[in-house]
């Protein structure tokens, strides 16, 4: 018989391409993983990996097994939704992830009425950038996340994973206010970002989506920016920008509060669409869909009617 547990390695082996990065991944050690796999080849009956200098890969067996450990997996988290369901109220811990403009400005609401209508259950929320958010869902250390992409950003697929829209919201091209306007809105957008080809740029640092997003669209106006600051916080993105301290793309829920008159923002026709992401067959769970419902009844009314573009 196939131990769970072992598949569940298996699966991640094949997502991270090394023992060392499994290990890392799940708190093992390498040595482990290794005796592990091992004693998994043994009850397979046949070769599942095969190592290619300091990468392992699977063979057809062991990818063909990866295949039926996620219908595995999925189904576990059926079943554990269900029973969920039969014990009845919602208790324990909820392990949430976010990323740090929807931790501001709607995670707080949403956690305010779990606390009213379920008060035995325990969210826990850390900031996870979205592009870290499929390994730690698979590895267990999240049960649900909010998750982003952009329109020059579109989120993989992710074997093992299943995501709900949300809502999406507008990008705004920040800019010091003296300086020469940008073609209005409604405009085309990359004439507003080569307007400010030659200026320094503040983008978030380098591997999250967000600094992709604004190296894409640069890139797609016909230019690649000159990155002088990089920063993950919008509200210190805009302080710097009125500063003069360069130019910057950032979305609606990161210009949210008092206006600065340093600041000249600039909408674009670009969208950040933002959903709730889970292992698959976990949506059922009635702790995910508490949390979920919690969210759709916090998202700002400005951002509701853009629900329909995710």
């Amino acid at each position: 018989m196939l131990d769970v547990r072992r598949l569940r390695l298996l699966r991640e082996l094949a997502r991270r391409g090394t023992i060392a990065a499994v290990a890392e991944a799940l708190a093992f050690s390498p040595s482990a993983v290794s005796q592990q796999l091992g004693v998994l080849e043994r009850e397979a009956g046949l070769p599942l990996l095969e190592r290619t200098g300091r990468r392992v890969r699977l063979t057809p067996a062991g990818e063909n097994l990866v295949r039926h450990a996620e219908a595995i997996l999925e189904r576990l988290e059926q079943a554990d939704a269900d029973l969920a369901r039969a014990r009845g109220g919602l208790a324990g811990a909820l392990r949430i992830g976010a990323f740090p403009t929807a931790t501001r400005a709607i995670v707080p609401a949403a956690l305010a009425a779990l606390a009213r209508h379920h008060p035995a259950l325990e969210p826990m929320v850390s900031e996870t950038d979205p592009a870290a958010v499929a390994h730690a869902l698979r590895a267990g250390d999240l049960d649900v996340a909010l998750v982003h992409e952009y329109d020059f950003v579109p989120a993989p697929q992710e074997p093992g994973l299943a995501t709900e829209p949300l809502f999406a919201e507008a990008m705004y091209l920040a800019a010091p206010a003296g300086e020469t306007p940008e073609p209005s809105e409604g405009h085309d957008q990359g004439a507003a970002l080569r307007t400010h080809a030659r200026e320094p740029w503040i983008t978030a640092t380098p591997g999250t989506l967000c600094h992709a997003m604004t190296v894409r669209a640069c890139q797609a106006a016909g230019f690649t920016p000159r990155v002088r600051h990089q920063v993950d916080e919008f509200a210190t993105v805009l302080a710097l920008v009125a500063a003069g301290q360069g130019v910057a793309l950032v979305p609606q829920l990161g210009v949210t509060g008092p206006a600065d008159p340093a600041v000249r923002l600039t909408r674009l026709p670009v969208r950040r669409r933002t959903g709730l992401a889970f292992r698959s067959g976990a949506g059922a769970h009635p702790a995910v869909a508490a949390f979920g419902a919690a969210l759709r009844a916090a998202v700002p009314p400005d951002l509701v009617g853009s629900r329909a573009e995710t």
